[in-house]
């Protein structure tokens, strides 16, 4: 059953949000183990062993929960990079903020998104949202 644990990264700048993800994982009972990165470079350096060490988040049974708009590194850049490299262009990511540009959209989807979901506003909303995450990420059989 070890092997069917799924990590979560969650790529987001506002601790706000972080801490409504945690307390939304933790009403919903979800386990999954979850790491935080503020922009998309803490999260590649996260992703990548460049130093000879092992990485600190796995790219096997992981799932990217990615916000848009980031400082140093935004969401849409991340995702150009991470398509690039060849070890971690299979993870699948979906994008969570509070953009609804049409544009944001377009491109995220063009560069392999599993979904795009925007934040919701209530806390309620959020657990909800939390939830159906989880209940899709269970089904999935991940890389």
């Amino acid at each position: 059953m070890e092997d069917k644990i799924i990590n979560i990264l969650l790529i987001e700048d506002d601790e706000v949000d972080v801490m409504n993800v945690k307390r939304a994982f933790k009403k919903n009972n979800i386990l999954n183990p979850l790491h935080v990165a503020s922009n998309g470079l803490e999260a590649l350096n996260m992703l990548r062993d460049e130093s000879g060490s092992p990485s600190s988040v796995s790219p096997q049974q992981l799932l990217i929960l990615l916000d848009l708009n980031m400082p140093k590194m935004g969401g849409i850049e991340f995702l150009q990079t991470l398509r690039q490299d060849p070890v971690l262009k299979s993870i699948p990511v979906v994008i969570l903020t509070t953009s609804n540009q049409d544009q944001d959209r377009l491109e995220a989807y063009q560069l392999n998104i599993a979904g795009y979901i925007l934040k919701p506003v209530t806390f309620s909303n959020f657990v909800e949202t939390m939830a159906t995450l989880n209940r899709y990420w269970t089904l999935c059989e991940m890389p």
